[in-house]
């Protein structure tokens, strides 16, 4: 299960091993070393928990550049995306729990099933969506017992037959390494409520988030469990409403802009459900609840974690605080400017943010 008490705020940046985002195409090798090492430095600075870094069919591989973050920083977590069945889950455990061994403890993984047959297929997987959270059900159950079992074991599923695994190297917390997991289908769900111990959601609307949360705790009742839940957000972030919403546009008319010159046209339909629901909301409009914007992610297909909350620090962090009280306890949060972004967010999202929190538990103590 996670390491933190049920209540704890975490706060996850995002590392890319280059500049890029849907303003910034991504130009050059595709390892920055020293944009890293800032990128970095940054978030731990800032005062952020985690920092995730993605895995996708061409990048640079996960686990080593989160080598290199740890090897740069000193306190901040990585929460590092592992597409599962492309390694077996022994050998990725023993990775896992050696680094973390290595880390001091630093290590959390994000198994990702994976939600785009293309991508998938150039790595040459080609398991309908089903199978492969049928897959990753088996990869985290031989995991946990890679990192927790005492003595050898065997395993016996569909995809795959262990006969006494074991790992010498242990995590440094006695239950394991904690798992991120997310998706939004009933084969995802089923998965969440067996292994999650936080379950990520995409930046959805409240009501969104309300549902999933409640389908999640009924699917983890069955096991005994309750994960925590992570939202993912875009701040824009100015002096002013006025000056963030600007900026909003100013975003989304680079984006199309760059959309154009590639010669891209209306964005593809997602195939993953979580997508598929980031767009429902964006039909139905482009600013929901207090200040979430969905012009984006309807322009760019709803790809990866594309809505944002708008304004001035005070108020995305009142926003937060609305999906705080619907159970949410970890924030993943990127900028589309992401050294500077980041920056300004540890000077002025997260204090705001504690400061909110703080400020409501002394009220709710004193009444």
């Amino acid at each position: 299960m996670s390491h933190l008490p049920p209540d704890a705020v975490e706060f996850i940046g995002f590392a890319a091993p280059r500049l890029t985002s849907e303003i910034h195409p991504a130009e050059g090798p595709a390892i920055d070393r020293d944009y890293l090492d800032r990128l970095a430095q940054a978030h731990e600075a800032g005062g952020f928990d985690r920092i995730l870094v993605a895995a996708y069919s061409t990048a640079p591989d996960a686990l080593l550049i989160a080598s290199r973050i740890a090897a740069v920083t000193r306190r901040i977590g990585l929460m590092i995306a592992h597409r599962t069945g492309f390694t077996a889950p022994t050998v990725a455990a023993r990775q896992f729990a050696t680094l973390d061994q290595l880390t001091g403890g630093r290590i959390a993984i994000h198994a990702i099933s994976g939600g785009d047959d293309r991508d998938l297929a150039r790595d040459g997987d080609h398991l309908s969506k089903d199978e492969r959270y049928a897959r990753t059900r088996e990869f985290l159950d031989v995991a946990r017992l890679s990192w927790t079992a005492e003595t050898p074991f065997d395993y016996a599923g569909s995809f795959y037959q262990v006969e006494q695994g074991f790992s010498e190297v242990k995590p440094v917390r006695a239950d394991g390494i904690p798992v991120f997991f997310g998706g939004a289908s009933p084969a995802a769900l089923d998965v969440a409520g067996r292994h999650a111990d936080t379950y990520a959601l995409w930046g959805k609307t409240l009501d969104q988030v309300r549902d999933l949360i409640a389908r999640v705790r009924a699917a983890a009742a069955p096991y005994g469990r309750n994960p925590r839940f992570s939202l993912s957000f875009r701040p824009i972030l100015a002096d002013t409403e006025a000056a963030a919403w600007t900026r909003a546009e100013a975003i989304l008319a680079r984006t199309k802009a760059l959309r154009a010159a590639r010669g891209l046209g209306p964005a593809a339909t997602p195939q993953n459900e979580g997508a598929r629901r980031l767009l429902a909301a964006a039909a139905s409009g482009t600013r929901l609840d207090k200040r979430l914007y969905t012009a984006i992610a309807a322009e760019t297909g709803a790809a990866g974690n594309s809505t944002a909350l708008v304004g001035a620090p005070d108020q995305v962090a009142e926003a937060l605080l609305d999906y705080h009280d619907l159970g949410v306890r970890t924030f993943l949060i990127r900028g589309f400017d992401p050294l500077e972004d980041a920056i300004g967010y540890g000077r002025d999202l997260l204090p705001a943010f504690r400061a909110q929190l703080a400020n409501r538990s002394a009220t709710a103590d004193a009444a």
